[in-house]
């Protein structure tokens, strides 16, 4: 059994609003993660934490900086290996070299990358927001994709900001008018080579601030809510709180989904 804790949309930075209601409950965002990692130290103690992305709410390169490593700083302090996706908010004032140093990577490497643990093959992708425009995967991502998953003989999962799904987006307070700056472009080819390989337990992202789940040709395409957004419709507001712990067995997936709103996925696998 291999254990896996997700956290995604910390969002460190100032209050933020949106349609004029306070949305995102910001500067928050240190404390729920201390919670996060408190946890995860105290009781989970999971192999690996993923941060699923948009770590910072974008103010400056200077303030965003400060906050991305003083968030990392605190995950760290959990038990388990931690790999961090980008999102969106992160690649507005930092740049792929800085990203890559704080997470321990090459400065000269790509943002996409994989490894094993546990006898599963982990893929973190990065997918590029445009500004109102859309999300695409970077040129040859699909390839790397392909190619790295016919490499592995083990069962998949990846890892991801935006969602490859095609969700019902009805009563998403960010994006039920604008899909096209939360669902990637080109899900369907990322899907069918996610089906074409035959080993995909599960693909997870952050970014919409939901909690939902999609099952696509036998995969399961699971959103995590974000740590800060608030529950409530306005102010003072209500964190969220979310995190989720992953449970991953040879046949079955548990997803457990902590905070204000709570819930629970359980899904067998089938592999070939």
């Amino acid at each position: 059994m291999l254990t896996l804790a997700l956290v995604t949309d910390l969002h460190f930075g100032p209050k933020a609003h949106f349609d004029g209601k306070l949305r995102k409950l910001s500067w928050l965002g240190p404390s729920l993660c201390a919670d996060f990692v408190a946890r995860m130290r105290d009781e989970v103690r999971p192999d690996l934490v993923v941060n699923l992305g948009d770590v910072v709410e974008d103010e400056s390169r200077e303030a965003d900086e400060r906050r991305y490593l003083e968030c990392l700083e605190l995950l760290r302090r959990a038990p388990g290996r931690l790999v961090c996706v980008a999102g969106n908010h992160d690649r507005v004032n930092l740049d792929p070299p800085f990203l890559l140093r704080a997470w321990g990577e090459p400065a000269a490497g790509p943002l996409h990358r994989s490894f094993d643990l546990g006898g599963v093959h982990f893929v973190v992708l990065y997918t590029h927001e445009r500004k109102d425009e859309d999300v695409t995967l970077p040129e040859g991502a699909l390839a790397w994709l392909a190619a790295d998953l016919a490499a592995s003989t083990a069962p998949a999962v990846i890892l991801m900001h935006h969602s490859a799904a095609d969700q019902d987006l009805r009563g998403n307070r960010w994006f039920a008018k604008a899909p096209h700056i939360c669902l990637v472009k080109e899900r369907r080819e990322l899907r069918r080579v996610l089906r074409e390989h035959g080993r995909t337990m599960a693909v997870f992202n952050g970014h919409l601030h939901w909690n939902h789940l999609d099952l696509i040709d036998g995969i399961p395409y699971v959103t995590l809510q974000s740590l800060v957004e608030n529950v409530t419709e306005d102010a003072p507001g209500v964190a969220a709180a979310a995190h989720a712990v992953v449970r991953l067995g040879q046949r079955r997936m548990v997803v457990e989904v902590a905070g204000a709103e709570p819930c629970r996925y359980q899904l067998e696998l089938g592999r070939s």
